[in-house]
């Protein structure tokens, strides 16, 4: 039986771009929701968390109608001469961006609430600029939640399987990840690439489980010490 490994590296390549994407796009949304005291933070952490409770489908449909050819996003990427991002791997990254974006936004705002003010302020009196104490107090302190946020968002695109069957469809090598290559597998009766491939899948989640915990405990002594 020859194996295709095609899926396998797809689905890592989307996973570690959407990831990449996230932090850098998430951490300022939940440093804003952790510190502002605007009436819109609670409506904006409503629509961060959607995906948490829609169904896959749902969200996937209404992205296929934004971004396809009749939809504004589409209509502005046909202009811009980049063509339509359904069924292609670009749209899957930005449907995985919308869809983990809960997965590293929560984990980095409750991270952020943990801190308080106190070391904040005390940098603020040795006259550290805004970006300053960011970087060299709250990143430190909030290492366990930058962590917990990277292994979910990665985990999490890995497993995908509705949104990312919407708007990328079934295009081996191009659109074709771990998840809907499992479905085609049961599909057509193979059950044994079936089983190599979502066995792996389990051994992976649990080994990445089991290093966040074990790296957050440990990370959580150090700073404590």
């Amino acid at each position: 039986m020859e194996f295709d490994w095609q899926p396998v590296w797809l689905t890592l390549k989307l996973a570690g771009l959407t990831t990449l994407i996230l932090m850098i796009v998430g951490t300022p949304i939940a440093w804003w929701l952790a510190r502002t005291k605007h009436w819109l933070k609670q409506p904006i952490a409503s629509v961060v968390a959607l995906p948490l409770v829609l169904p896959p489908t749902v969200l996937g449909f209404y992205l296929l109608l934004l971004l396809g050819p009749q939809g504004p996003v589409g209509q502005m990427t046909q202009a811009l001469g980049l063509g339509t991002l359904p069924f292609t791997f670009a749209g899957l990254v930005v449907a995985s961006v919308f869809y983990s974006l809960p997965f590293v936004v929560q984990p980095l705002q409750n991270a952020f609430d943990a801190l308080g003010d106190r070391m904040l302020e005390v940098a603020a009196t040795l006259r550290a600029s805004p970006w300053d104490r960011f970087v060299t107090v709250v990143v430190p302190l909030a290492r366990p939640g930058f962590l917990t946020a990277a292994v979910l968002s990665f985990a999490h695109t890995v497993g995908e399987f509705g949104v990312v069957l919407m708007i990328g469809g079934n295009i081996p090598g191009e659109t074709k990840v771990l998840s809907v290559a499992i479905y085609d597998h049961v599909e057509t009766l193979e059950y044994e690439q079936a089983h190599i491939l979502a066995g792996g899948m389990i051994l992976f989640s649990f080994v990445v489980l089991m290093a966040l915990y074990l790296l957050n405990g440990r990370m959580s002594r150090d700073v404590r010490g």
